[in-house]
């Protein structure tokens, strides 16, 4: 029963997400850009596979993660996003947790749309969640989109998802693989 309750909360940020995507940023930044210029607003799409570890107190163990996620994108350098994904350990691949975030995103070089390799940064807060189990958590990271095509690109990240408490702290960190749309 706890673990409904989860992912209606899951599921309520994420629709909470989406429709501030959707809405918000278009009226206040709907004009067009001048040819070569960064557009006033745009969206990625992205989905990832990762591998990583599990830290904690000393010990740590082998961790994957895959998901995926989306992005509204202002004036080609300021994105706000939302991203939904499974980590697990290796060993025991059905002891893992749900983690749902929500970020900021700066991409550098905004003003050269057309440039190839677009280095990021990221983080925010994170949701993870498993039976019946809630925990708050945030995220740090950064990587690169390589574009491949106008529309299509290889991204690769480093992402540590970081949870305290009582003076402990276990962070998930993981390098991530993926493709992003655009």
């Amino acid at each position: 029963m706890k673990i409904v309750t989860a992912l209606k909360r899951a599921t309520l940020v994420v629709g909470l997400a989406v429709t501030w995507l959707a809405c918000a940023p278009g009226p206040a930044f709907a004009q067009a850009a001048a040819p070569g210029q960064a557009k006033a607003v745009s969206g990625l799409g992205y989905g990832f596979f990762g591998i990583g570890a599990a830290t904690c107190c000393g010990e740590s163990t082998g961790t994957f993660h895959f998901g995926g996620g989306g992005e509204a994108v202002l004036r080609d350098a300021f994105g706000i996003g939302a991203e939904i994904g499974y980590i697990a350990p290796w060993e025991e691949s059905s002891d893992g947790v749900g983690a749902m975030s929500i970020n900021g995103t700066f991409h550098f070089f905004p003003n050269q749309p057309s440039r190839k390799a677009r280095p990021f940064l990221t983080g925010g807060y994170t949701l993870g969640f498993d039976e019946g189990v809630t925990e708050n958590l945030f995220n740090v990271g950064g990587g690169v989109d390589y574009w491949m095509t106008p529309k299509v690109g290889l991204r690769i990240e480093l992402r540590d998802h970081v949870w305290s408490e009582g003076g402990d702290t276990m962070q998930f960190w993981g390098v991530r693989f993926g493709v992003t749309i655009r």
